[in-house]
């Protein structure tokens, strides 16, 4: 419409200057001057009209552009309305949400009890120990679940703010001058208005239902929260009052009862449900605990393979009682270690390492102490089980109270009578004497705290006294078994070959580092003094200086976080050197027989270790909680550095990786470098180490390695052509020489058959016939020996077949022309 308009308007200007241009030219002819013949009402209609025509093509294209706005808007409220229904129909578990409230509730309630109702006469230790543990994790379950409302609250806002942002654009409201075009624009607003209605109002229901839920959320939340800390003040006036009374006298009438089977079964649900939180929260460590077992279990077996193979083993495992059970020494040595990294753990988690370690002590003890001695460390397991028990039942009750004061009276007596009267000379550990004496005063403490009501106490020096015997016992040996495994790999790891990374265990030593036996005793007392009430509080002012966050410029930390950034790269680090230990210990192959088959093995080594140590470095830099524009500053401040300063040893790491990919050398392959020949011991990261013929190690960088005329024996498999030249008399039958020297090559075992040895004769010299022999020997190793043995053998054979080989002869005439002149005068 508006193109014909314009098409029209064009034609009548065209039409009006054809006119006036006629005009004129008739004037010219009569040389007249020009004058406008037109009518004035003329040109005013024209104006008129060129008026008219541009604000109708002005509406026009606002009308054309109104339509594709709507059109758009149309498009824009179906894909809103889209994702709406789909977010209703998937994304809002509104229902889940309302299950764990339930399930949070019922767990509150199972918490609660005992200390919130049915508290009885007085608090204990243990249950105002266990239930934090229990809200705390409930309280994480709440906020995450309050968390994911918010976002669900925030989509529903969202979406009812794009509705509403899209339903009140002008451009809806500009409609079409044609009465079809706005029929049906009216009929498609209709429609759109039809399909937003129930969207919206399924988005208003939907946003209160959400907004009830976080009002209960909210709530439950703060009754977690305040639940903590009435259990906190609990806790602070138990450690302030550890002496006072509890209850009465032992004999006194109860003030409170309760079923001992209800206790026992409140206990155990409670104990569970911790236990299974924790488990949660901690899968990760536990992978890494059955881990470190399989790799303890499958090194000391490997160990233990090596001395069998070399009759090195002692009767009865003397001095090498690591060796005996393999793996009963790697549980016991990793979980009296990694028990540490469980932070917090419910104490009925502990109880279950320590049943392992003391079934795995008991084991390896068999046959290996004496009968008296196996009998009391016996009877210290079983009363520190029964206390454990004791421990995880939660609430006091008069007959635990009872069996608590017959089961310290024992192990008085059992204790003073091993000290008295027990044979000290057979002991293996000398220091289990003072945990026993130890024992024996606690227990004695705990008999009369219980008498006289101090029940808390009592439990606490109840607990601690057989767990200070069995924990002291367990670490000694756990001590001694791992200076029995360094030493016994000293043995036979000292100079160890094929190894890519290898553990140099002269550097190690044969014992553990003092500092080891440090931490051990630090973990002993960590672990007894976790049993008293004020042990929390004397550590709280330790954990806080630890974990309060300290600021540098606009970076924030805390010495956990820094101490976690070591601890990830240090094991990734030791994981590293593991994994290459175990890959390149062809002792752990088995076919050990075959070395061959581990070749080509190194260089690959050497990209795990670079992807471990990368991976551990991210994870380190992610845990600490680094921010990581920071960390790629300090990339790009050490790529500068290495740019300027560090060009050699960037040379040297890129040539690493390069021999790691191109695989010109492994590791164990029998090279030559510029005339220094060995056997590639290790290929690093900036160096590779040679070990040559001559017993030394020759360190050299990878960028040399590369870059040298390297002459790889190993590619070729090992092999190597060997020429000897023999010289024989000219009179000698050249055919049964031949035949002699092939029946001699036929028959020795070192050299190849394929290629054929060669035997030809070379050329006639000044007194012999020269003869060459061309042999392949089946390993280069061989070479020189083969060729020595030889040269025995030919020597020996053409002396029987009496061949002779000539030296070189030169006959010598002197002439004396003055004699010879007076001998002819």
């Amino acid at each position: 419409m508006t193109s014909q308009r314009l098409l029209f308007f064009l034609l009548i200007c065209i039409f009006s200057l054809g006119s006036i241009k006629l005009c004129a030219q008739q004037h010219d002819a009569l040389k007249h001057t020009v004058v406008d013949s037109l009518p004035k009402s003329f040109v005013n209609r024209m104006q008129e009209f060129a008026k008219k025509s541009s604000e109708e093509s002005i509406s026009d294209f606002d009308a054309d552009k109104a339509t594709i706005a709507q059109i758009k808007i149309f498009d824009e409220l179906k894909r809103v309305l889209q994702k709406a229904k789909i977010y209703l129909k998937k994304d809002l578990d509104t229902t889940g949400t309302k299950t764990e409230l339930k399930e949070i509730e019922a767990d509150f309630r199972i918490a609660g009890d005992g200390v919130f109702v049915n508290r009885g006469t007085a608090q204990t230790f243990r249950n105002l120990t266990a239930t934090p543990k229990i809200l705390f994790e409930l309280e994480n379950k709440a906020v995450k679940r309050k968390a994911g409302l918010d976002a669900s609250q925030s989509a529903l806002n969202n979406f009812r703010y794009q509705l509403d942002s899209l339903s009140s654009i002008p451009a809806l409201f500009k409609f079409p001058k044609d009465s079809v075009s706005l029929m049906r624009y009216l009929k498609k607003i209709v429609v759109i208005a039809y399909e937003v209605k129930p969207i919206d109002s399924a988005l208003k229901e939907a946003n209160g239902n959400i907004q009830t839920l976080i009002n209960q959320v909210n709530l439950t939340v703060f009754r977690l929260q305040s639940s903590s800390e009435e259990i906190e003040s609990y806790q602070k006036a138990m450690a302030e009052n550890a002496y006072r009374r509890d209850f009465g006298n032992i004999w006194d009438r109860e003030g409170y009862y309760r079923p001992f089977n209800e206790i026992l079964s409140h206990s155990m649900v409670k104990g569970l449900l911790t236990l299974g939180f924790y488990a949660e929260n901690n899968q990760g460590r536990m992978i890494i605990l059955l881990l470190l077992i399989a790799i303890c279990f499958i090194y000391l077996r490997s160990l233990k393979n090596i001395y069998l193979e070399r009759a090195l083993l002692n009767p009865g495992f003397e001095n090498q009682l690591v060796l005996k059970y393999p793996l009963l020494s790697a549980l016991l040595i990793i979980i009296s270690l990694f028990q540490f990294m469980f932070i917090s753990p419910p104490f009925i988690l502990n109880v279950m390492l320590w049943l392992v370690s003391c079934i795995c002590v008991s084991l390896i003890f068999k046959q290996y102490i004496s009968k008296y001695w196996m009998r009391i460390w016996l009877i210290m397991v079983l009363f520190f089980f029964f206390a454990a028990f004791g421990n995880l039942i939660l609430q006091a009750s008069r007959m635990e109270r009872w069996l608590m004061l017959g089961g310290s009276l024992i192990g008085c007596i059992a204790g003073g009578i091993a000290l008295i009267l027990g044979p000290k000379n057979q002991l293996r550990e000398k220091w289990i004497t003072y945990s026993i004496g130890l024992m024996v005063g606690l227990e004695m403490a705990a008999t009369i705290a219980n008498l006289f009501g101090r029940y808390n106490l009592a439990k606490a020096l109840f607990i601690s006294g057989f767990l200070n015997v069995v924990i002291a016992i367990l670490f000694l040996w756990t001590v001694r078994l791992i200076n029995e495994g360094l030493s016994l790999a000293f043995n036979v790891y000292s100079s160890p070959n094929r190894k890519l990374f290898y553990l140099n265990y002269e550097k190690v030593g044969s014992r553990a580092p003092v500092l080891f036996y440090v931490l051990l005793i630090i973990g002993w007392i960590i672990l007894f003094g976790r049993n008293f009430p004020a042990f929390a509080y004397l550590s709280r002012p330790l954990i806080e200086f630890f974990s309060q966050d300290r600021t540098i410029g606009n970076y924030t930390f805390s010495i956990n976080n820094l101490v976690l950034f070591f601890g990830i790269m240090a094991i990734a680090v030791i994981i590293s050197k593991v994994v290459s230990f175990f890959a390149s210990d062809w002792h752990l192959d088995k076919s050990r027989g075959d070395k061959s088959k581990k070749q080509g093995i190194g260089s690959w080594l050497l990209l795990v270790r670079i992807s471990i140590l990368s991976l551990g470095l991210f994870l380190a830099v992610g845990a600490a909680g680094i921010p990581m524009d920071r960390f790629t500053i300090v990339l790009s401040a050490l790529g500068v550095g290495i740019g300027f300063g560090l060009q050699t040893l960037v040379n040297n790491l890129v040539s690493g990786l390069i021999i790691a990919f191109e695989k010109p050398v492994n590791v164990g392959d029998i090279v030559d470098v510029d005339g220094q020949g060995g056997t590639m011991k290790s290929i690093g990261f900036r160096s590779s180490i040679i070990a040559t013929w001559d017993g030394a190690d020759v360190v050299m960088p990878n960028g040399d390695l590369l870059n040298s005329h390297l002459i790889n024996w190993s590619l070729g498999g090992n092999r190597k052509r060997i020429s000897i030249v023999i010289g024989i008399a000219y009179h000698t039958d050249l055919e049964k020489c031949r035949q002699l020297l092939k029946e001699l090559l036929e028959n020795e075992e070192r050299i190849l058959k394929s290629p054929a040895p060669v035997i030809q004769y070379e050329q006639f010299g000044n007194s012999a016939i020269d003869l060459k022999i061309y042999f392949w020997t089946k390993h280069i190793a061989d070479a020189l020996p083969t060729r020595s043995d030889l040269i025995i053998v030919i020597n020996k054979t053409f002396k029987a077949n009496n061949i002779d080989i000539p030296f070189a002869q030169q006959d010598i005439h002197l002439h004396y022309p003055d004699k010879d002149k007076n001998d002819n005068e």
